[in-house]
């Protein structure tokens, strides 16, 4: 999902010796797999018949086939944060890091909120921002790749407002991009739109830090200034909303 990619070749293509994992051969080209990266987490499954594919389906709810009281119920499935129930495809599917960090700055949520504590119109407006930004972006995609094979796939698109944009200004208010590193993904913010102006870290951040953990953007700006480092974007307080 991170590192693998499909490419489309002429029929009866090698495999490349060193990403190279499988090749599909069809009679205009051939398909095929490649994983980036150290980490290996590639997998292929053969089965037979819809029973047996249905076993490797996580149960997720597509979203854009749904309805509002359908996403409801998935919602309230489990008690996570926002961040959480967008990316966990027993959930929710399809949507992933990205596409969640970008959801949740559309809708002005902050990504640790608790799913439980949403009233239903907050519910109503994150169900309306899933929907509309998948839309948006499949468009997007769509028209870059016209009748070509998507080749150059990755999370970090020109265009988005959050996802990937750590320390650069906001698309709204132009305060800087914010992230919560967790192992090998983070989720970037703006603490203006989301949090009300506040910091959020972390469990490790805040296990190592405590209470040296800068809550606002000032506080975060007043400690790089005393540490002699560069803030990585201009903060400004303008504030504007789409």
């Amino acid at each position: 999902m991170i590192a693998g990619r499909l490419h489309w070749r002429d029929a009866r293509a090698k495999i490349p010796g060193r990403l190279g994992l499988a090749a599909f051969d069809f009679s205009p080209g051939t398909l095929i797999l490649t994983e980036a990266g150290t980490r290996k987490g590639a997998s292929l499954y053969l089965v037979r018949g819809q029973d047996a594919l249905c076993k490797h389906d996580p149960g997720g709810v597509e979203v854009l086939d749904s309805n509002l009281a359908t996403f409801l119920q998935a919602r309230t499935r489990h008690h996570h944060t926002l961040k959480r129930a967008l990316t966990d495809p027993r959930l929710l599917s399809g949507i992933g890091n990205a596409y969640s960090d970008e959801i949740l700055h559309w809708v002005r949520l902050s990504p640790v909120r608790l799913t439980q504590n949403l009233v239903d119109a907050e519910v109503e407006s994150l169900y309306e921002a899933v929907r509309k930004s998948l839309l948006e972006w499949t468009d997007r995609l769509r028209n870059q790749v016209a009748k070509g094979f998507p080749e150059k796939l990755t999370a970090f698109r020109e265009g988005m407002a959050v996802h990937g944009r750590y320390g650069k200004p906001c698309p709204d208010c132009k305060a800087p991009v914010q992230r919560i590193v967790y192992a090998a993904n983070e989720t970037n913010y703006c603490s203006n739109c989301q949090s009300g102006g506040r910091l959020l870290a972390g469990r490790v951040q805040s296990r190592l830090l405590k209470q040296d953990w800068p809550r606002t953007l000032e506080e975060l700006e007043e400690t790089r200034a005393s540490r002699g480092e560069r803030s990585p974007a201009p903060l400004r307080r303008s504030r504007r909303h789409r």
